[in-house]
């Protein structure tokens, strides 16, 4: 159930078609409101080492098919970056301020990875008023045909990553029972800008929700703040895409009750393994062609990102060498914010 305003949603047609809700909730003057207010904030850059920062904020990161549940007590700030064509989905508990962010980057994992997300943000009432955000994705294709009609009125099917993901993501909190007060949707045209070539990059990447006011800023992490064990947490989403276990589902790597971070055993296979020696001779635009769904809007370090999980795969074929006797990785803050193996 879809609210707006603290106002039950309907799309003017009042359909129930995800494709439907999405475009009303785009074009809500409401809504439109709170993306331009998102967008004017200034960009918050996070990094291990920076200085300026003497208290040592308590972060959460999320990589791409994660989630995180965190607890206010525990937890300053929860975010995600390095998204395209992937849409960060937030939703915070407005009576206890307990926050769940999800980087979704399929359909298909869209339905159980809401239920993931709400396992420990709502109890067996469906009262409970809950704050929902959408940010990331971009238009990698137009909602505009060449007729002039839109996709609500054509109902034609669109290539592309973002607008079948938004679409799944809004479709499933209408039909659910609980109570999802959109807050902001910076996704598709409302997150793209353009070249002079015409080409279309998203605006913004990532977001932090500070999670005692619940506020939103976009935000962008440096490789020392995507931690902890970035490398292994980038091959494990690598892995999951093979592993039956995680079919449908978001990766579960942040314990709420004992903030701390447990990353499961993942296995990689001898084809995973020759996979990653064979895209090691590849060009670096080789590399954005074959591996990103949105190639000329990739970030800097992207082909760098990969080249370095392909080589720890390489200087370490064998998985059972990073999960000795199949025993997740555990890390526990430390007194200076840092996260620290157990």
């Amino acid at each position: 159930m879809i609210f707006v305003n603290d106002l039950p949603f309907s799309t003017h047609t009042h359909s129930s078609q995800g494709e439907d809700i999405l475009l009303a909730l785009l074009e809500n003057p409401v809504l439109l409101s709170a993306s331009s207010s998102f967008k004017a904030n200034p960009e918050k850059k996070f990094s291990v080492f920076d200085e300026s920062n003497p208290e040592r904020s308590k972060v959460v990161y999320v990589f791409q098919r994660e989630y995180a549940t965190v607890n206010p007590e525990f937890v300053d700030f929860v975010g995600t970056d390095e998204a395209t064509t992937c849409v960060g989905l937030v939703i915070r508990n407005r009576r206890n301020g307990m926050t769940s962010v999800a980087h979704m980057d399929s359909p298909e994992i869209v339905e159980t990875g809401i239920s993931q997300m709400l396992s420990l943000l709502v109890d067996d009432s469906t009262e409970i008023e809950l704050d929902v955000h959408l940010i990331g994705g971009f238009e990698d294709v137009s909602l505009q045909h060449e007729n002039g009609s839109t996709v609500s009125e054509s109902h034609t099917d669109l290539d592309g990553y973002s607008f079948p993901l938004c679409t799944k993501i809004v479709q499933t909190l209408w039909t659910r029972e609980e109570k999802f007060h959109i807050k902001t949707i910076c996704v598709l045209g409302h997150n793209t800008r353009r070249d002079l070539d015409g080409i279309t990059f998203p605006l913004f990447n990532g977001f932090v929700v500070d999670t005692a006011t619940g506020i939103l800023v976009p935000a962008s992490f440096d490789r020392s703040s995507r931690c902890p064990d970035e490398i292994i947490r980038r091959i494990r989403v690598s892995t999951s895409y093979e592993d039956a276990n995680w079919n449908g589902k978001l990766l579960e790597t942040y314990d709420t009750g004992t903030d701390r971070f447990k990353i499961a055993p993942c296995r990689w296979t001898l084809r995973q393994y020759q996979i990653a020696l064979s895209l090691q001779h590849y060009s670096d635009s080789e590399i954005l062609s074959i591996c990103s769904t949105s190639p000329s809007a990739e970030a800097p370090d992207f082909v760098d990102s990969l080249r370095r999980k392909w080589n720890y795969m390489i200087e370490h074929p064998h998985w059972k060498e990073t999960f000795p006797k199949n025993q997740p990785r555990v890390f526990e803050r430390g007194s200076d914010g840092r996260w620290r193996r157990c």
